[in-house]
């Protein structure tokens, strides 16, 4: 017990003597005198314990693979809201969270979003739509332009970035690093879903206008990214790939 109160007597010491670097501390007196702070709380944990939890986290995520072949067994509701609410903490341009997540299990949607799917991608796939490089480049995966799993799955999320924002008055403002932050979003939408146990795919049937008008989007809307979820089929296979070693994505400078 003495040796963890000394830890954190350290640490509070550390944390003041770090404040006294900040020439222009964050938020400023004035700043925080007209919008609202709170204290960030946060619990410092030992390096080790850091490492694990790293680690765990790392083995968990690089056992994540893209399903093409799901399950229609049904996902309750309630899991894919959960996944929605852990994607929207994503950090966004002036926190505008430029993002809609708009979901559907309704058999008929989900026929007529696989119709208009395949429809562009015959084009993609069959008319040359995707030049030779892009489809070499694919050609690892097998993937063509049938797409049975957007009717198989149980659900369709497509995920919407928000151009601008749309008051009631009908006037508009501006968001902000728009795809960056809808970006971030995804990446946690789809560790969410497999931290809980589902499965998922990043489908982008280009162009994907058709999302709107299925969906009865508005137009400060366009479509960034669909994905089916569900339980992955019994067997189903995966490209056996690797991924890139550290060395290969990551340097340092000194």
């Amino acid at each position: 017990m003495e040796n963890k109160l000394f830890s954190v007597h350290q640490f509070l010491c550390y944390n003041r003597t770090m404040s006294d670097h900040y020439e222009f501390p964050y938020p400023s007196k004035e700043l925080e005198s007209r919008h609202p702070f709170s204290v960030y709380e946060h619990e410092r944990l030992s390096e080790e314990v850091m490492e694990a939890k790293a680690k765990d986290f790392y083995h968990k995520m690089d056992a994540r693979r893209s399903v093409r072949m799901f399950s229609p067994d049904p996902v309750p509701q309630k899991l894919i809201e959960l996944a929605i609410q852990a994607a929207s903490t994503a950090p966004s341009g002036a926190h505008k969270q430029p993002w809609t997540f708009v979901a559907t299990n309704d058999p008929e949607i989900k026929r007529e979003i696989r119709a208009a799917a395949e429809e562009e991608e015959e084009k993609n796939y069959l008319e040359n739509r995707m030049n030779e490089e892009w489809q070499e480049a694919l050609a690892p995966l097998g993937t063509d332009h049938h797409k049975e799993f957007l009717q198989v799955a149980p659900w369709i999320i497509v995920l919407f970035e928000q151009r601008y924002e749309t008051l009631s008055d009908g006037t508009t403002l501006k968001n902000y690093y728009v795809k960056e932050s809808v970006g971030i979003a995804a990446g946690m939408f789809i560790t969410a879903l497999h931290h809980m146990g589902l499965a998922t795919l990043t489908h982008t049937p280009t162009p994907m206008k058709f999302l709107n008008t299925i969906l009865g989007r508005p137009k400060n809307e366009r479509p960034f990214v669909l994905f089916p979820v569900g339980y992955p089929l019994e067997g189903v296979k995966v490209p056996d790939l690797n991924r890139k070693e550290l060395n290969e994505i990551f340097t340092t400078v000194f």
